[in-house]
């Protein structure tokens, strides 16, 4: 009989970011949290390039991404992972889950799902229609809960089918959806705890269906509140955001921490990157980050 304690997980976090732009100040903001919640915690920090989405990626952006978190001194643990070299694992695992029927081919269209509400009413699950290009396939939800406990947000939970429908796991236009790659990749790098954006708590119920589907483990997850402008829209490249400007590292950094729950002193905005971080990392509690922002921040201020 072996009486000795569990043993601790070990914390592995990630950033993953999309190169669609350079980072703003709203994917600074997650990129902190998840980095101050591994660091404080003597976890690894890996980055995981979201590049599935190759017509919407500026060449070069990448490289970018990884230059401003670099000048801003958030340095990674190994290799930058790129999803775009990970189509086999993706394909795999669409493999496995038509194996078992739980998936279906789909050819409905956006204006159709729109009309009814957004939410996907299973018209095509019974309708064997081929797995061949220029159908989208998705996978067959049930009216369980999915049910968890966000660390910031608190007890979520989501009926999918009634709320969502089956959703996509792979596009009409052949592209693996998000949804898919990020729990293959998540399981594959053993992430075992996922700090990110509020803006997608909504599809963490998605993630963890699929990992009960394909036995991965589920991460312990923490949405941050997501940063606004002016006009209360999510600070963004689609709303043109400004990039980062690593010339002023110190005072974006100090900027982000405030907006995390952390009080760095204003003193401390002359501090060099590199004091801010272990300051951060020192006095970071997750508990004490906001669940919703109160104020719009802008990027450079």
């Amino acid at each position: 009989m072996n009486d000795s304690p569990p043993q601790p997980i070990r914390y592995v976090g990630r950033f993953a970011p999309s190169p669609t732009g350079p980072l703003h100040f709203g994917s600074l903001v997650a990129a902190m949290a998840s980095y101050f919640d591994a660091r404080s915690n003597k976890g690894t920090w890996r980055i995981r390039m979201e590049d599935l989405d190759p017509p919407r990626e500026p060449p070069g952006t990448d490289e970018l991404i990884l230059e401003q978190l670099h000048g801003l001194g958030l340095e990674w643990d190994g290799e930058v992972l790129y999803q775009s070299s990970r189509l086999d694992a993706y394909r795999a695992m669409l493999e496995r889950l038509k194996a078992t029927g739980l998936s279906f081919a789909c050819d409905c269209t956006r204006p159709r799902i729109k009309s009814n509400g957004g939410i996907y009413d299973g018209k095509c699950r019974d309708r064997k229609l081929p797995f061949n290009a220029g159908f989208a396939t998705r996978v067959i939800t049930n009216k369980n809960l999915v049910e968890f406990v966000d660390t910031i947000q608190g007890s979520h939970s989501q009926s999918l089918e009634q709320e969502i429908g089956d959703f996509t796991l792979l596009r009409k236009d052949g592209l693996f959806a998000y949804q898919l790659a990020v729990v293959v990749d998540d399981a594959d790098q053993g992430i075992s705890h996922v700090v990110r954006g509020y803006d997608l708590l909504e599809s963490t119920p998605r993630q963890i269906y699929l990992q009960q589907l394909l036995g991965f483990p589920t991460p312990q997850y923490a949405h941050v509140p997501v940063v606004v402008n002016g006009q209360g829209q999510k600070l963004s490249k689609q709303h043109f955001a400004d990039a980062i400007d690593v010339k002023a590292a110190s005072r974006v950094l100090h900027n982000a921490m405030r907006f995390l729950g952390l009080c760095p002193a204003d003193a401390q905005i002359s501090d060099s990157p590199a004091e801010l971080l272990a300051w951060g990392i020192d006095n970071w509690d997750i508990q004490a980050v906001p669940k919703l922002a109160n104020i719009p921040m802008h990027a450079a201020h």
